[in-house]
């Protein structure tokens, strides 16, 4: 799922090449999941978006939005294979122009298109919002521009760690909330109520970074544990979203360079210093992270159950080996962010246990159905199940005013839930 650096990377693109334009046709899907569980149907959108000027684009978390000349507004969730492409332009990785067919690089509009548009602007800018497994969201929401965050889907999201970092989240927001809650504190991070835009990736490499234990209480740290936690946080996002969620220019002490299968054929994963790298499986929920490094301060989650990182070599549909991610005996694990965990005991009651809260807008809100019935498997055995791509760092970094799409680089592997559809 594209997380908060990822929708950053496109909100980049459409203030440098859409916003100020006018848009002159608009096409769409008319998808029942994609508009119609957000409240609106296709044809809406698409009647909305005619003879409107683009006035400004903006993010919170996983969410963004355009701000036309009028409302009603544009607000997007990318669900958990959603994307925007520009015609002619990168907007997407490395990785994912890897995986195309040279018949499908140019091709326009994309495959698994939703909706549509062009500027009457000279030259034409050709946008489309794409969604494979239908999961994303877009909606109309008609207000004031300038008040958007102050209604639904919006409003009910937390604070962005980016965004909202010299505004409300604060440090003492952020402490409070650690002592009030008791769960893990990596389901405490995807909580989208609590934090707008952490998901599995990110929240792996904050908590990497404080020394954390990933199913360790949040309840359970030092004051000073916390506090390191939240600048974690704070360094993370900020060098993510800085760099357009560029993975090739993401630091290389990142845990994010060394999860996907960085290692020797059949050896598990493990940091240049050498700590090896393991999965976390707790309630259907994976983490990836380094044992020495982030050992237990307190009480953790029962049931956790540790296996290491494996590399398993496997040969391509054109021939070449590659190398993809393999958990040993892993269990088939439900999806990552909504998950049943334990809260706090109270006096003269028996332990309750509750979900941890969905993503508000209701993005992912059939995801389980879908698996219910046989349509869509869990993210983790995707991964497991699915070759992923190698390849030498690009050197060549995606500009935002490329306007011809170049020859498909080689990049480093990205995960199944970051690679675009």
């Amino acid at each position: 799922m594209p997380e908060i650096a990822e929708v950053a990377r496109i909100v980049a693109f459409l203030r440098t090449h859409l916003v100020g334009k006018r848009i002159k046709t608009a096409q769409a899907v008319d998808d029942a999941n994609v508009f119609g569980k957000a409240g609106t149907t296709g044809n809406a959108v698409a009647d909305a978006l005619k003879g409107k000027k683009v006035v400004s684009a903006g993010s919170q978390g996983k969410y963004f939005w355009l701000v036309l000349s009028s409302a009603p507004h544009l607000v997007m969730h990318f669900g958990m294979t959603g994307w925007v492409h520009i015609r002619g332009m990168r907007t997407g990785y490395t990785n994912y122009y890897n995986k195309l067919k040279a018949d499908e690089l140019d091709a326009w509009p994309p495959k698994f298109w939703k909706l549509q548009f062009e500027t009457d602007s000279s030259p034409i800018l050709e946008v489309a919002f794409t969604d494979p497994r239908r999961f994303g969201r877009v909606r109309l929401v008609d207000c004031p521009g300038a008040a958007i965050r102050k209604h639904s889907p919006l409003v009910e999201n937390g604070p962005d760690p980016v965004v909202d970092a010299e505004t409300t989240f604060t440090e003492e927001y952020f402490l409070t909330t650690m002592h009030k809650r008791h769960m893990p504190i990596k389901a405490l991070l995807l909580d989208q109520a609590f934090i707008s835009g952490i998901g599995n990736w990110v929240g792996d490499e904050v908590l990497f970074h404080a020394r954390l234990h990933p199913e360790q209480y949040c309840d359970e740290f030092s004051e000073a544990q916390m506090k390191k936690l939240y600048q974690s946080i704070r360094y993370v996002c900020q060098t993510a979203v800085d760099l357009i969620g560029d993975s090739d220019r993401f630091p290389d002490d990142w845990l994010f360079q060394h999860r996907w299968g960085k290692g020797s054929k059949n050896l598990a994963a493990q940091l240049p210093s050498g700590e090896k790298l393991a999965f976390l499986t707790v309630g259907g929920r994976t983490s990836c992270f380094a044992p020495a490094l982030q050992k237990k301060t307190g009480k953790v989650a029962p049931g956790v159950k540790e296996e290491p990182v494996v590399i398993k070599e496997e040969k391509a549909r054109n021939g070449t080996k590659m190398l993809a991610q393999k958990k040993v005996a892993a269990k088939t694990p439900a999806t990552t962010e909504d998950v049943a965990v334990p809260e706090k005991k109270q006096v003269g009651t028996k332990r309750k246990r509750v979900a941890v809260k969905k993503e508000v807008d209701g993005g992912d809100e059939n995801e389980d159905e879908e698996r219910k019935k046989g349509k869509a498997a869990p993210v983790a055995a995707r991964a497991k199940s699915t070759p992923v791509k190698r390849g030498s760092k690009s050197t060549t970094t995606t500009s935002l005013t490329e306007s011809k799409t170049p020859a498909a680089n080689t990049g480093r592997r990205r995960s199944a839930r970051l690679g675009l559809p």
